[in-house]
């Protein structure tokens, strides 16, 4: 639409002023000096006279006739000899005279104007079609995005929630066996408490779930005892290990291993990691839980003489989905404790042989245990008396 505007504002504005030029031409240029691309023809006394270089087509004689005859002016296109001609013929004075000018550069530069046009409008929609492509995307990514947490959280939770109620399955199975075989319900406390807490923890472990984008947005924090908290994970795993006939042992070196994170986090990371050393560990296998502490840091590692795995597959088994030719699959577990540990500032490394087993290390910022705040002591008047009259030093406060 803008190019037909623009191209009738030039097309007229060529007409009229090649029709000014002419009427100007006709009415006072001479006639041995027209204006550039101008032909003047006058009729005097029944003789023709023409401006120098005119072509041999002109004047149209039957206008200048007419003009003669009755005064009128008349303008108009004419075409001869395959030429677009605009004839302007008019009197000047008592003469009739013709002004003629050829619109053949008029011509080429509409045309030229229809080639620029034209590519203004390819280019016009090619820009068109590039911008409203990158606005759809933008307008469309963050759909993507919701589809791609949603899909994700979908996965996630199908995991995470797997390792916890198969504990939970197995504690009712082996709760529910030793109460058909005690007459004494009190002797299965223990069973149930276990199976209360194993809840508690996959209630955790869901709400972790729902918060797991702002532990990726914000660092975590509050004291972890993670040696404690790999005691615990052990012991959950405990019953399903001895249903699979493999020994969990911890071990715990010097010193406190106390790292600054959200524990229902950490514990998930532990868990996932038990998890896969007893999914790659056979009957009769052991699996090592290690913490040990530095200056600063506390590593925690898992090792199996489980199926091991390929050096070379270390990098993809951090990536969602990724699959061990042995196992048929990781699914996103690893993936999961890669992205806690790194929202904890800390780093994770793997370790393994084919058929040597593996070992999976976690490495988190180590951080001072809290002080153990002092019970207030209530002194008796008597005492209080006793402890103000002592010297300084004597007193307990001075040892």
């Amino acid at each position: 639409m803008m190019g037909a505007v623009v191209y009738w504002a030039v097309a007229h504005g060529q007409d009229v002023g090649a029709r000014r030029d002419l009427a100007v031409a006709a009415q006072a240029a001479p006639l041995a000096q027209p204006p550039p691309c101008v032909w003047l023809f006058e009729l005097r006394g029944g003789t023709m006279r023409s401006s120098p270089g005119a072509p041999s087509i002109l004047p149209i004689r039957a206008t200048l006739d007419a003009v003669a005859a009755d005064g009128r002016t008349r303008t108009g296109l004419v075409r001869l000899a395959g030429r677009d001609l605009l004839v302007h013929t008019q009197l000047r004075g008592d003469v009739p005279v013709q002004a003629v000018q050829d619109l053949r550069y008029q011509t080429a530069e509409r045309q030229r104007l229809l080639r620029v046009l034209g590519a203004a409008e390819v280019a016009s929609l090619l820009a068109a079609l590039l911008i409203g492509q990158v606005l759809a995307r933008r307008a469309i990514a963050p759909l993507g995005d919701a589809l791609d947490r949603q899909r994700r959280f979908t996965a996630d939770v199908s995991h995470e929630l797997r390792s916890p109620l198969a504990r939970l399955h197995v504690r009712a199975q082996l709760a529910a066996r030793r109460l058909g075989r005690e007459p004494d319900p009190g002797l299965v406390a223990g069973d149930l408490d276990r199976l209360v807490t194993g809840i508690g923890q996959l209630g955790e472990v869901i709400e972790d779930l729902l918060l797991s984008s702002q532990l990726r947005q914000h660092r975590p924090s509050g004291p972890v005892d993670l040696a404690a908290l790999a005691e615990e994970s052990a012991g959950a795993e405990a019953a399903r290990a001895g249903q699979r006939g493999v020994t969990i042992d911890v071990r715990r070196g010097p010193g406190d291993h106390v790292v600054r994170g959200a524990q229902s986090a950490l514990r998930r990371v532990i868990s996932a990691l038990l998890d896969n050393a007893l999914r790659h560990t056979s009957s009769g296998g052991h699996i090592w839980v290690t913490i040990c502490s530095g200056p600063d840091l506390v590593q925690l590692s898992v090792r199996d003489d489980g199926v091991g795995l390929d050096p070379r597959d270390g990098e993809r088994l951090f990536a969602r989905h990724a699959g061990a030719p042995h196992s048929g699959g990781l699914g996103i577990g690893l993936a999961l404790v890669s992205e806690v540990v790194d929202a904890h500032g800390g780093t994770m490394t793997v370790d393994g042989l084919p058929g040597a087993g593996a070992t999976f290390t976690i490495s988190l910022p180590r951080t001072a245990p809290e002080p153990v705040p002092r019970e207030p002591r209530l002194l008796l008047p008597q005492q209080a008396r006793s402890a103000t009259s002592l010297p300084a030093g004597d007193g307990p406060a001075g040892r």
